[in-house]
């Protein structure tokens, strides 16, 4: 059976500092979730647990403290939305969340490919090649932490992030052989791998790259969600759009969902 797009585990509100889009609310969040027909939404603003030390500057403004301002949500019959958080990996490899934390929050996402933040999640002098390297040290180090990956996903593992205009260099030099052995990790771990690339403008090269990663992930037994990263309403007016096309590239089957949605 045809993977349902039913689901957006990735959306941002006006507390997300890059949003500040006050049309970006909860109730608007939760009607786009029943007008596209979704049975799981999430909210996600940034966020770093100031009970783990290390968060930068923009992250000391979005303690939980701070994103907790949207509760409670709004609910609806027929939709369950979710409270979680979209949190980072900084360059000493720690996960801005505690452990108590993690327990309370629904759902956590970890982007191990936030690269653009010079000095906080990388040092900002790093080419390509070393990037490449970044991208599966980082990934392999969520891995082997100890976390409750059934409600943990990894986010945008081919976002322009990784390098800005670069990034399918980037993705180029990250050897197949690699793929397989992060993503066979990955599916033992039971990770959610999250699909949020914007797939409906790739053309060449560009989505050839950007299709390969999760070609080898659904390969090596790894489950999926969908995730919109929208901090605007303009994002989510494509999303279910873009979704859909996913699931036509990727041929993906209802067996193919994060197991976290089948609870």
């Amino acid at each position: 059976m045809r993977y349902i797009a039913d689901n957006d585990l990735h959306i941002h509100s006006q507390l997300s500092l890059c949003s500040g889009d006050p049309e970006q609310n909860p109730q608007a969040i939760l009607e786009y979730g029943i007008q596209n027909g979704f049975k799981t939404i999430c909210l996600t603003d940034h966020m770093w647990d100031a009970r783990v030390p290390g968060a930068s500057g923009w992250y000391q403004q979005q303690p939980y403290e701070h994103i907790a301002k949207a509760l409670p949500l709004p609910q609806a019959d027929g939709i369950r939305f979710l409270f979680g958080c979209e949190t980072d990996l900084d360059k000493h490899l720690t996960v801005g969340v505690s452990p108590e934390l993690m327990e309370q929050l629904d759902f956590i996402i970890i982007p191990t490919t936030h690269l653009h933040m010079g000095g906080f999640t990388l040092d900002g002098s790093e080419d390509a090649a070393q990037r490449a390297k970044l991208w599966a040290e980082r990934f392999d180090a969520v891995l082997d932490m100890d976390l409750p990956f059934r409600k943990i996903g990894i986010a945008h593992l081919t976002c322009p992030l990784i390098y800005r205009d670069h990034y399918v260099e980037v993705l180029k030099l990250i050897p197949v052989s690699e793929y397989h052995r992060l993503f066979a990790k990955a599916a033992k771990k039971g990770v959610g791998i999250e699909l949020n690339f914007s797939s409906l403008n790739l053309t060449g090269e560009e989505k050839e790259q950007n299709l390969l990663p999760y070609l080898i992930a659904k390969e090596e037994g790894c489950k999926f969600y969908f995730g919109s990263d929208a901090h605007h309403p303009a994002g989510l007016r494509t999303a279910k759009q873009n979704f859909e096309n996913i699931i036509d590239l990727l041929g993906l089957e209802e067996e193919d969902k994060f197991e976290f949605l089948l609870s």
